[in-house]
């Protein structure tokens, strides 16, 4: 079974707390807070998903609590949802405009809010949150394929979800493992790179292939290309390009560094 997500909210408003508590209970596990020390203590004691930073007293005792949240290095993705106090009340309950500056969040809102249109926002940044690419690894040499692995395993987005070792078994393993981005090398036994990104192509066209050659001459990137490739990267070209390669491709965008 799925688990749900663990969603903290802090507000000292009690009425809205509950109200928004209420709402999310059929999105993820809630756990709440109405002051700053009470999430701080929750913070250092358990995990969650998602932040949604409401109006706290005193003054500024909601903006502390971010900047020192943001100091926590295990929280440096943390998807953070702030509320202000209403327009009218911000120069002397709310946010100021120096803090503002510094505001670091997925999103911003003004009470007064219903609780009830916070949900369509809050899913879309947990499915932001969540979001890994599937990667499938395919190529001839193990110790290639260790290092790709050793690399891709560093990622939060990324997780790699199986190898192959000649085109023929990548493209009967990608319909078991439903790959988000192939990675695949051009010269293998049994079948070659490029003929099976024709049938990935062909098959299975949610899974896109990019290419991972030292072989990385015109004709090769051409004839990649034309096979259905979304992208050719030189086995050359190091790590970061790898990473960037693959987010490219994942939302759907062509990429090359031959």
């Amino acid at each position: 079974m799925e688990s749900r997500p663990t969603i903290l909210i802090i507000d000292s408003d009690r009425d809205f707390l509950r109200a928004l508590q209420l709402q999310l209970n059929t999105t993820g596990h809630t756990i709440t807070a109405t002051s700053k020390a009470a999430a701080q203590e929750i913070t250092l004691s358990q995990s969650f998903d998602l932040v949604v930073l409401g109006t706290l007293t005193p003054r500024g005792d909601a903006y502390a609590f971010h900047r020192w949240l943001k100091r926590v290095s295990r929280f440096d993705d943390l998807p953070i949802i702030v509320i202000d106090v209403p327009t009218d009340q911000q120069h002397i309950a709310g946010w100021s405009r120096a803090e503002g500056m510094l505001l670091d969040a997925d999103d911003y809102l003004s009470k007064p809010i219903e609780p009830a249109t916070l949900l369509p926002r809050i899913t879309k940044l947990l499915d932001q949150a969540s979001h890994r690419i599937r990667v499938m690894v395919v190529d001839d040499h193990a110790t290639v394929r260790d290092g790709i692995r050793e690399l891709l395993t560093l990622q939060r987005d990324i997780l790699v979800v199986g190898e192959a070792i000649n085109g023929q078994e990548a493209v009967d393993k990608v319909a078991q493992l439903a790959p988000d981005v192939v990675l695949m090398d051009i010269v293998m036994p049994v079948m070659n790179g490029i003929e099976a990104t024709r049938h990935v192509g062909t098959k299975y066209q949610r899974a896109k292939v990019l290419m991972l050659s030292q072989y990385d001459d015109m004709q090769n990137v051409t004839a990649c290309s034309e096979a259905g490739a979304w992208g050719f990267i030189s086995k050359a070209s190091g790590g970061a390009r790898l990473l960037e390669g693959i987010r490219a491709v994942d939302k759907g965008e062509r990429y090359v560094s031959a």
